[in-house]
């Protein structure tokens, strides 16, 4: 309504995602400053971006399962290879050392996605009968079972220390990955995978949240809160923690496929335990069954390494080398993981999202404190 913007007259018009000018005009701007920022910044830093927003596609896939629907899930890793290996044999060169059939990004890409969603359906059915603690172990094995094959497959991976080129960033037939030069703007490879990543994460984002306020939202959350209540009135368990598992598997193949191309290579030992615990951070850093704490939490655990590298110049007692100092740059990276997951688990259970809320109903009553 003209004057109450928040004044809602209908269950939909309250529950759609852009519901008020407020938050119209801020995603505007925000879509604004995404596409000018690369072009002022340089190359590390926009394919650091990049990997945020790629990181942010499988993060919000994990949420799905994990904080959607209540799944504990410590096999993200695995899944975020397969779609890798995936989508490199797929663009691989048909003539290289390893398996390759030179396929174009249209293909391999929903590829990469598509096989890890399909693998997820079959694990999905063991992990529906587990939940807690026996579901992550259960989940965790999946990690184990990954390492192995992809040290021991390698005609497809190229074995350990080894690896092979990651996915060829070629869209019918234009060369996607390389230097060129539109309207007098010199586009890096770094800002076109910038781009490519910037609308991967909208569709997909657009898309996960669809879900989550659909019927199978409210019955990811039924299942999560109650499984026994939810089934007792009808939602089916198996159902929809098969959808949960699928669905999220299919954007980290997704995810994987597209951030091995950012380096351009895939090595086997990339896809262990610790990847998959970088993911859990996220979601529990930047907020759980939240996207905008997906978003928020892999934007800040992919920064961070970036924010650590700076610190040996201030402390002296943090070095980038493993002689010469106290702490090293990756030691005080893991130990940061771990301090800010028990803060925010025990301080602020909903991340950075929950921060951002309380903030902004801080100022939206202010100078009232009721």
């Amino acid at each position: 309504m003209r004057g109450r913007p928040e004044l809602f007259t209908s269950y939909e018009s309250d529950q759609a995602p852009l519901n008020t000018p407020a938050r119209r005009r801020l995603l505007a701007v925000l879509l604004a400053v995404l596409l000018v920022l690369p072009f002022g910044l340089t190359g590390e830093l926009t394919a650091l971006l990049a990997t945020a927003m790629l990181s942010a596609v499988g993060a919000i896939g994990l949420n799905l399962v994990t904080g959607y629907a209540g799944q504990v899930s410590l096999g993200h890793a695995f899944f975020l290879g397969l779609g890798a290996y995936t989508a490199a044999v797929l663009s691989g060169d048909p003539d290289g050392e390893v398996l390759g059939y030179g396929l174009d990004m249209a293909i391999w890409l929903p590829a990469a996605g598509l096989v890890a969603a399909v693998v997820g359906l079959v694990v999905a059915p063991v992990a529906t009968r587990l939940k807690g603690l026996y579901l992550a172990i259960v989940t965790l094995g999946l990690v184990l079972i990954g390492e192995h094959l992809f040290r021991e497959l390698r005609f497809i991976t190229g074995g350990p220390g080894i690896g092979r080129p990651a996915a060829r960033l070629e869209l019918f037939g234009v060369e996607l990955g390389r230097r060129t030069e539109v309207a007098g703007w010199v586009i890096s490879r770094e800002m076109q995978l910038y781009f490519i990543a910037l609308v991967v994460l909208l569709v997909l984002a657009v898309a996960a949240k669809n879900l989550t306020r659909s019927a199978v939202g409210r019955a990811f959350a039924a299942v999560r809160d109650r499984d026994v209540a939810a089934e007792v009135m009808g939602v089916s368990l198996t159902r929809y923690k098969l959808i949960a598992f699928t669905v999220s598997s299919f954007y980290a193949g997704v995810a994987g496929a597209l951030l091995a191309t950012v380096t351009g290579f895939v090595e086997p030992g990339g896809f262990d335990l610790l990847l998959s615990v970088q993911f859990l951070a996220m979601i529990l850093i930047g907020g759980v069954a939240t996207l905008s704490g997906s978003l928020l939490g892999a934007a800040f655990v992919v920064l961070l390494p970036r924010l650590v590298q700076e610190l040996p110049r201030v402390l002296p007692f943090v070095t980038s080398e493993s002689t010469g100092g106290f702490l090293t740059t990756f030691q005080l990276q893991t130990i940061l993981y771990g301090v800010l997951i028990v803060v925010f688990l025990i301080a602020e259970p909903r991340g950075l999202f929950g921060l951002w809320v309380r903030a902004r109903n801080y100022w939206r009553a202010w100078p009232f404190s009721y």
